[in-house]
């Protein structure tokens, strides 16, 4: 049976119910944290920003090579659950930290540091598991609105933290977002189970066994480095993090220049995630899936860097706060909505290997590389003299360069597509 708004078939759906209260539930506990660390980020100072994205990306060359050694060890029934307890640890630290006044300053900043690398790790871990759930064929019709839970959870998130942020104060929202946390790895125990009890409903290859994955703690950076196709897929992360980079620091330097009160700058980041997660709810549902099956994944890819072209052009010619606002808010939904369901559609072609280690690098490693690499080309080129106007339209041309990469690896991956999935990746 098919449900013929979603198509969603039957033996697939508590499967997607349940991928879809786990993403709610692990975007709604970030969420909960995003306001406090994008002010906490100002606070520190904009000058500072570049140092806090490299301190974020050395904490990711630790944690990397620690999680390629337990996927190394370790079936996913047991690495999986156990990646999410460490952070749910590592919450209730810092809740008893902050509650204790330790070094209120240091905190903050390895507060920023610790969000940073958690909301990338624990989605890192969400998408290796469902792109290794499912086939590419159900990736297009099911990862739309499986990413719609995500959404979801961050419309939740924002306005829980609204509500309770006075009367319970701020630390205690840490307990608010540990608390989703775990409800987040129970519906990961609920899919490992149905899993087990359905695999003929996995993506064709190897089954995950009762073993770990093999090879070594750096298996990740070996896969890539054979392999064109994931370094393809390197470059379009690394390019759609530098330029959203660069947009991220405009933005703070234009909201710092025109919004002096730290609770109207708080207030405004949280009416843009706002804004944000509604319209990716909207796409997710109603446009990702139909984008996907009807054009494929090169155009869904090459959505935000035409945006990027367009957007960055217009903030070159008017840099304003109510165009940056504009700008952001669009680039960031059609990005959750369309480009990262297309994104996800890419690993469902590889072996369990690459779906598991070399992705994590790439969602994480790469991801916060990009991060480090904007961040230092933009203050080099504010140092040079370059405002936010020069920088903008520097920005073009790297969002020209990404969009041909977009196209590429769309066009690879329907080739792929029609190859039997787990064979060699390095092709």
């Amino acid at each position: 049976m098919r449900d013929r708004i979603l198509d969603v078939r039957g033996e697939e759906r508590a499967a997607v119910i349940l991928a879809f209260c786990y993403f709610f539930c692990l975007l709604c506990g970030y969420y909960i944290l995003r306001p406090l660390r994008d002010e906490m980020g100002i606070q520190g100072g904009v000058a500072n920003l570049p140092w806090v994205f490299t301190g974020t990306l050395a904490a990711m060359l630790v944690a990397v090579p620690l999680y390629g050694w337990a996927a190394a060890r370790f079936p996913r029934r047991r690495m999986l659950p156990a990646v999410y307890g460490f952070f749910l640890l590592n919450l209730l630290l810092f809740y008893g930290l902050f509650r204790a006044g330790v070094a209120p300053g240091f905190l903050a900043r390895a507060f920023f540091i610790w969000v940073s690398v958690y909301n990338l790790f624990v989605v890192a871990v969400f998408w290796s598991f469902m792109v290794d759930l499912f086939a590419p064929e159900q990736g297009k019709r099911l990862f739309g609105f499986i990413a719609a839970g995500g959404s979801a959870g961050a419309l939740t998130g924002p306005a829980i933290t609204a509500l309770l942020a006075a009367p319970l104060g701020t630390v205690n929202l840490l307990l608010a977002s540990a608390l989703f946390l775990l409800l987040a790895t129970g519906c990961l125990l609920a899919l490992l189970t149905w899993a087990r009890a359905h695999p003929a409903a996995h993506a064709p290859g190897p089954q995950p066994g009762e073993h770990g994955l093999g090879g070594g703690v750096w298996g990740g950076l070996t896969e890539l480095a054979r392999s064109p196709y994931l370094l393809g897929i390197c470059g379009y992360m690394l390019l759609y993090t530098t330029l959203s980079t660069f947009l991220y620091f405009q933005q703070a330097r234009i909201v710092a220049d025109s919004i002096a009160v730290s609770e109207q700058r708080t207030a405004l980041f949280a009416a843009m995630d706002l804004a944000v997660n509604t319209l990716s709810l909207f796409g997710q549902v109603f446009v990702a899936s139909r984008v996907l099956r009807r054009f494929g994944v090169a155009a869904a890819l090459s959505v935000v860097p035409v945006l990027s072209m367009a957007g960055f052009a217009a903030l070159g010619a008017w840099p304003l706060l109510a165009v940056v606002v504009t700008f952001q808010v669009l680039r960031r939904a059609s990005d959750f909505a369309i480009a990262r369901p297309a994104r996800e559609v890419l690993f469902t072609v590889l072996d369990r290997e690459a779906k598991y280690k070399a992705k994590s690098v790439t969602d994480t490693v790469v991801y916060r590389a990009g991060d480090a690499i904007g961040g230092w080309i933009f203050t080099g080129l504010r140092t040079l003299g370059a405002g936010i106007a020069g920088t903008a339209f520097i920005a073009i041309p790297l969002a020209a360069l990404w969009l041909a990469l977009s196209v590429m690896l769309g066009r690879r991956q329907e080739a792929l597509s029609r190859e039997p999935v787990g064979g060699d990746s390095s092709r």
